[in-house]
């Protein structure tokens, strides 16, 4: 009862609890956070020093008694007790402009398609714990399916691939479930790791992950450009250990990275394999869509195109679909009763 009473002073809220970023919804104000999905903690007191933007500012500097932990692994909680405090922070920064003391949401989050039911729970748990008083989970590619305004309750086929910092998710989508699905550990880490081993060793070159994801956004790309661009990188110099910069192309960066987008591009066409014969005509007929931080490599489209022969485009603003799917679905309860992934409570 007193949860429902301080429910009536709170704002619900769409979270995609993302690898990488983590982005939070509001139906008055749209997207109202987008931050990376880091702590810093003093792991003398245990003290929470910063979140987010702040927090990532740290990654790779900071003393022994401060550690910048990312909490979540390939779309799922690692650090149980880190996510929770993250996501408080989060849940009462959206509250701070009201005069709501102590928050209780209603709160959709967006999970991949193969975690566990443990898992799951972790999810629910984080969030109730961080003040949520009703917790619902979405499929994240059925949700980007959503914020890319695909028609998910119909009997017709959505294709969508949704690459995220860690996870790849590949689904086709009709009357509000999931009919065929894979899902990858391989995603815009990965490309970034693809990028680290590479100049590593091809230059003796050890940078960081925050310079190869620099690299991959500045010059990165999955086809041939028209005109060829480059980069100087700077790093460490693996033989005497001092500071050194080299000139890195595209063509580099793209070698760098073919073995991870041809590998989403086989689980692409092995997810079209397993698909009905009615659906797949239909994804002939409306294509394929991207979404996820990582649809925006340059050319990513025409190679996947090229390479399944249907025409693939890429979402609106492709790195906000996930959230903006939760949005939706917290304004539109039948939708959301349509698409609830088994397991959460109920309305």
């Amino acid at each position: 009862m007193f949860n429902k009473l301080l429910g009536k002073f709170s704002k619900d809220l769409g979270i995609d609890l993302g690898t990488k970023n983590t982005l939070v919804y509001t139906a008055d104000k749209g997207i109202v956070i987008q931050e990376p999905s880091v702590v810093a903690v003093n792991t003398r007191t245990e003290e929470i020093l910063a979140v987010g933007e702040e927090a990532q500012k740290m990654v790779g500097k900071t003393p022994g008694h401060i550690e910048a932990i990312k909490p979540l692994i390939d779309g799922v909680i690692s650090d149980f007790e880190v996510t929770e405090k993250m996501l408080k922070y989060f849940i009462d920064k959206v509250h701070s402009e009201s005069f709501t003391l102590i928050p209780r949401p209603r709160v959709v989050i967006g999970i991949p398609l193969d975690v566990t039911e443990v898992e799951k729970k972790a999810v629910e748990d984080a969030a109730k714990s961080a003040g949520a008083r009703q917790v619902f989970l979405i499929e994240e590619s059925m949700a980007a399916a959503v914020g890319a305004r695909l028609p998910v309750a119909e009997p017709t086929a959505n294709m969508i691939v949704d690459i995220g910092g860690g996870t790849t998710e590949i689904a086709v989508i009709s009357l509000g479930g999931v009919v065929t699905w894979k899902s990858l550990r391989q995603a815009g880490n990965e490309l970034d790791n693809n990028i680290i081993q590479y100049i590593r060793e091809e230059f003796n070159i050890l940078i960081g992950e925050q310079v190869a994801e620099d690299i991959k956004v500045k010059i990165g790309s999955a086809t041939s450009l028209k005109e060829a661009i480059e980069m100087e990188v700077r790093g460490r110099d693996l033989i005497n250990g001092l500071p050194r910069a080299v000139k890195i192309n595209d063509s580099q960066v793209r070698e760098a990275m073919a073995k991870t987008i041809n590998l989403i591009i086989d689980n692409i066409k092995i997810t079209l394999e397993t698909t009905p014969p009615e659906l797949v005509s239909d994804i002939y007929e409306y294509g394929i869509v991207l979404a996820g931080g990582g649809a925006m490599l340059r050319g990513l489209d025409k190679e996947i195109a090229q390479a399944t022969k249907i025409p693939v485009r890429v979402a609106d603003d492709p790195l906000t679909c996930v959230v903006r799917g939760t949005g939706i679905l917290l304004e539109d309860h039948e939708l959301l009763e349509k698409v609830l992934s088994p397991g959460p409570e109920g309305f």
